[in-house]
């Protein structure tokens, strides 16, 4: 099976600052899981929401764009693949990063595919999660350092 972490895409992250106060928003119907990911996060001084079902979680993303979505693909009534989808074409929310945490391994491609910034396998220890959307920010902070500032500013 190897490791739970995998190559990335980069949507643009909005914040910079790696250790400031990130917002994170997990969804998940598994309540250990986001128990577990939300008191590791916070433990790590992030503000941590939580959403047990895929339409619950899609209004908090609207609601409080939270820096990053911490999403599993496989709940009853609104699944995470509509999550996502919806999530990536609304304007308000296209650009929002989201870590898809999963057990549906042979998903990956798929979830990508639908447009997920990286994709770990469950069971994934709550340290990768956090690894994982440190670096997502750490290279999109990297990327923008390097481009040039845009034309009239």
């Amino acid at each position: 099976m190897g490791s739970p972490i995998h190559t990335m895409s980069f949507a643009a992250p909005k914040r910079t600052p790696i250790d400031d106060n990130m917002t994170v928003l997990v969804v998940d119907d598994d309540f250990d899981a986001r128990r577990i990911y939300s008191e590791y996060l916070r433990s790590k001084g992030w503000t941590v929401t939580t959403a047990a079902d895929g339409r619950k979680g899609i209004e908090k993303a609207v609601d409080l764009k939270p820096d990053v979505v911490v999403l599993d693909l496989a709940m009853p009534r609104v699944d995470g693949w509509t999550v996502l989808k919806q999530l990536r074409e609304s304007s308000w929310t296209a650009t929002m990063p989201i870590v898809v945490v999963s057990a549906v391994t042979d998903a990956r491609d798929q979830a990508y595919f639908a447009g997920c910034d990286a994709f770990l396998a469950k069971p994934c220890p709550p340290e990768v999660v956090w690894l994982q959307i440190r670096a997502m920010f750490r290279v999109a902070a990297s990327l923008r350092r390097r481009m040039p500032p845009p034309i009239g500013a």
